[in-house]
């Protein structure tokens, strides 16, 4: 008992030490996740259900049937107060223990009396009384009061038997447990030696995590061209990169004007030539074919139709379109020219170039600032690593290991003797188990013997020799009883008043607690001090720290420094100086100032953009050249017009003027070949050119001008961004700071939290009471008396039944006998000695 609250002062003595100087880091992973690693104990946290708890619950309803007080806490003060008096107080005690008392005073009473009666009886007995005469009275419901006996003592034996049976499992419960104490203590004090080493391991865990949150911020710092640029990019992209991709699609469309201008001047060069040129060919062909027809041949019939019908076509072979009145784009194309000599595709690279530089402009601007923040966090490294060297933890290893030793070695020294006296107990228990036993097994022998060897024809002088025996068992289980009755009660009542009262003036008040409460009253354990660990570990005995509270943060698995309130001794938030250390990451980066070079496009760019706008492709007459474009070079299909030709020939009579016809289609057809397809794809090249420019000209003043305004709008984004590159740059500032802060945070929260966690505390106490006190000694013995004492008062009407019932199994020295009348309701009665006797009436009167 007095170890428990020990061990828990001395825990927090030793870690008096430790808060004279507490801090240490925690935090980090690639991700920044950390996880503090905790060490697995052996002792169970939690006693295993067994199928014999039933009957020590069944115990403890009795003892608050028996005791139904509520902890006398005031008693418990006084006495530890040393204020107790018992001439004063003992009402208090009385009152409290009056169950208690009561059930005693009935055991002394038993103990008292039951011996007096037992010689009493015996000697009654041998004065042939008391039931002693061997004479027995014939009474009309002797059938019923011989049943009703044996019941009646089978039942009680069977009561009786439980209880012994009680008694042999709480006898077996206790020295199986005893045996597991070894054990027990082993696991919880490897626990706490678990506990002790456990400090100094997480703390250089804790220590290395900050090196992994560093490498992490120096990683962010070395790619802050990248992670603040494409910030600051981001920001600009939606706007800069559009006016570009216009810019530079635009720069597309005046490389297709000239070409398309260049296209025209070509067609309409070979449009004119060519004009002239078939022209001049058709003519020849005009001339040669009215040759032919002035041929005699043409005079004759039916030849002359045919010559007439080539004649009057001869006026469809000339030229359709004029293409001389179409002007030429010189002008325009010299423009345009003369815009392409400014290299806007260039001027457009450059743009792109000059945004996409962002980062590198970024990371060479911010070349010092990221040197000074690397310095800073380097030397809130080396901070960490001296505020963690100052927890004198390695100097408090020693004293609480020296007292962990000194009591594994107390502790091993008597569980020896322990174990040795358990087994004088356990063998105690068995001769006290066998000795109630015994009396039962004689009760039980008589009911077997009465019943089995009872002659229902027999008389009371002549029953049988097994019956006689059942008989003489029974009352040597009465003499049993009378002789070992009161020893086993006397054992009844000493294990009763011991395992009663320290179930419910420790195990009970333990369970609930109530005991920390009583230990926990202001001023008890020293008058000085309010509460009475704070002035032990705190020296600050106003802070309410209280065995109770300590018990159930330990419970929960709390680290000794919340459990015990070390904050109050050294203030690991304030060595810490999360918000203050993070805010000097922070301002670092507050004076920062980041200037953005960005020109999406010089002057000469936006004069050239402008000059295209005005180039005056928007005054060229596209229907004109469409209207003659579209126009077929001749006012007949030439191929068309040789084949008739030729199938008109065939007409004739295949003379001269046949030969003279197919000539002439042949030079025809070689016309078309030659000149008038050509002059079609010209025609086409003319009309597509022309259909492009009439498509890049719509709009085109518009187009230009909306260019120009977005170019000018996003560069004077670009110029006042100074907004957006700050707020990044704090972003980016909380980033690195926030590692810093997740880290330290997690520092304080595994520190107060998680480190040391002093669950071994809780169950080493868990163990010595509930478990070792309370569930190996207290309960078993509990269950013992329990037990003996139900098996032991019902050895009372048992042998009282016994008594009764070894009347009806004995043989008789005599034997009343009566005379049946004819009537058969009167008759007389007369003594019948022993051999003189009539057997036939005796048996009728009996059965």
């Amino acid at each position: 008992m007095a170890i428990i609250p020990g061990l828990l002062l001395q825990l927090g003595l030793c870690w008096k030490t430790i808060s004279a100087g507490q801090s240490s880091p925690t935090d980090a992973s690639g991700d920044l996740n950390y996880e503090l690693p905790t060490s697995n104990y052996e002792t169970q946290d939690n006693i295993t259900s067994e199928p014999t708890d039933i009957l020590f619950q069944m115990v403890r309803l009795f003892l608050k049937v028996v005791q139904p007080h509520a902890f006398p806490e005031d008693v418990f003060r006084e006495i530890i107060q040393k204020k107790f008096e018992p001439t004063v107080d003992y009402e208090k005690v009385a009152y409290y223990e009056m169950g208690i008392l009561i059930c005693v005073l009935l055991g002394l009473l038993f103990i008292i009396l039951m011996p007096v009666v037992g010689c009493f009886f015996f000697i009654c007995r041998c004065s042939n009384k008391c039931g002693g005469e061997m004479h027995q009275r014939q009474k009309k419901n002797g059938l019923f009061l011989r049943k009703y006996f044996a019941i009646s003592l089978l039942a009680i034996c069977l009561i009786i038997s439980f209880g012994i049976f009680y008694s042999v499992v709480a006898n077996s419960h206790a020295r199986n447990r005893v045996r597991k104490t070894r054990k027990l203590a082993n696991s919880n004090f490897k626990d706490l030696r678990t506990l002790l080493n456990e400090p100094t391991e997480q703390i250089k865990y804790i220590l290395a995590q900050y090196d992994t949150t560093k490498d992490k911020a120096f990683s962010d710092l070395n790619n802050i061209n990248l992670l603040l640029g494409d910030k600051i990019s981001e920001h600009l992209k939606p706007k800069v990169i559009p006016v570009l991709d216009e810019i530079k699609a635009m720069v597309t469309v005046i490389t297709m004007t000239k070409e398309a201008l260049e296209n025209m001047n070509s067609s309409l060069n070979a449009l004119s030539d060519g004009n002239v040129q078939l022209n001049r060919s058709l003519d020849n062909v005009k001339y040669n074919l009215q040759r032919s027809l002035s041929d005699p041949e043409c005079s004759t019939y039916p030849v002359n139709e045919t010559c007439s019908t080539i004649g009057m076509s001869l006026s469809q072979l000339g030229i359709n379109a004029d293409f001389s009145q179409l002007p030429f784009v010189d002008t325009e194309l010299a423009n345009v020219k003369n815009i392409l000599r400014t290299n806007l595709d260039d001027l457009v690279q450059e743009g792109y170039k000059s945004f996409n530089e962002i980062p590198e402009s970024i990371g060479s601007q911010t070349v010092d600032i990221v040197a000074d923040v690397k310095m800073t966090l380097n030397t809130i490294g080396s901070d960490i690593n001296n505020i963690t060297q100052h927890i004198p933890i390695q100097n408090m290893l020693p004293t609480f290991t020296g007292y962990i030793n000194n009591t594994e070695s107390y502790v091993h020294y008597y569980l020896p003797r322990l174990e040795e006296y358990d087994s004088y107990w356990w063998l105690g228990c068995l001769i006290i188990c066998f000795v109630g036993s015994l009396i039962v097994v004689f009760y039980y022998l008589g009911l077997l013997c009465g019943v089995y060897g009872y002659n229902r024809h027999a008389t009371p002088t002549t029953r049988g020799c097994i019956s006689n025996t059942g008989g003489i068992f029974l009352m040597v289980g009465v003499g049993l009883s009378f002789l070992f009755c009161w020893i086993l009660m006397t054992i009844v009542v000493l294990t009763f008043f011991i395992g009663a009262n320290v179930e419910k003036l420790i195990c009970e008040p333990y369970a609930n607690r109530r005991l920390f409460q009583v230990l926990d009253t202001p001023h008890l354990l020293n008058e000085d001090w309010k509460y009475y660990l704070s002035g032990m570990i705190l020296n600050k005995s106003d802070i309410k720290l209280t065995f109770e509270q300590v018990y159930s943060d330990c419970k929960r698995d709390r680290s000794l420094y919340s459990a015990f309130q070390l904050e109050n001794l050294f203030n690991i938030s304030e060595h810490l100086s999360i918000k203050e250390r993070a805010g000097s990451i922070g301002n670092e980066f507050e004076n920062l100032n980041i200037k953005l070079n960005i020109v999406l496009m010089d002057a000469a760019g936006r004069k050239a953009l402008q000059d295209f706008a005005e180039c005056g492709i928007d005054k060229i007459d596209y229907n004109a050249y469409l209207a003659q474009s579209s126009k077929y070079p001749t006012k007949v299909n030439l191929l068309s017009f040789a084949n008739d030709l030729e199938a008109k020939a065939n007409q004739t009579n295949q003379g001269t003027l046949a030969q003279s016809l197919k000539r002439n289609a042949q030079d025809i057809k070689m016309i078309h070949e030659q000149q008038v397809v050509p002059m079609i794809e010209s025609q086409n090249t003319l009309n597509q050119s022309v259909k492009t420019l009439q498509h890049i000209n719509d709009g085109l003043m518009e187009k230009v001008t909306k260019i120009l305004h977005s170019l000018d709008s996003v560069q004077n984004f670009i110029t006042n961004t100074s907004s957006v590159i700050d707020e990044e740059i704090k972003r980016y500032g909380r980033t690195i700071a926030r590692y810093y802060e997740q880290y330290m945070y997690w520092v304080e929260y595994s520190i107060t939290e998680e480190m040391a966690a002093c669950k071994p505390v809780a169950t080493a106490l868990d163990s010595a009471v509930d478990v070792f006190l309370c569930g190996y000694v207290i309960s078993p013995l509990n269950l013992f008396w329990f037990g003996l004492g139900k098996a032991t008062v019902f050895l009372l009407p048992a042998l009282i039944f016994a008594v009764k019932l070894a009347k009806y199994y004995r043989r008789m020295d005599s034997e009343d006998m009566y005379d049946d009348m004819e009537n058969g309701n009167n008759g007389y009665h007369k003594e019948h000695l022993y051999g003189i006797h009539n057997p036939v009436m005796t048996s009728q009167l009996y059965h």
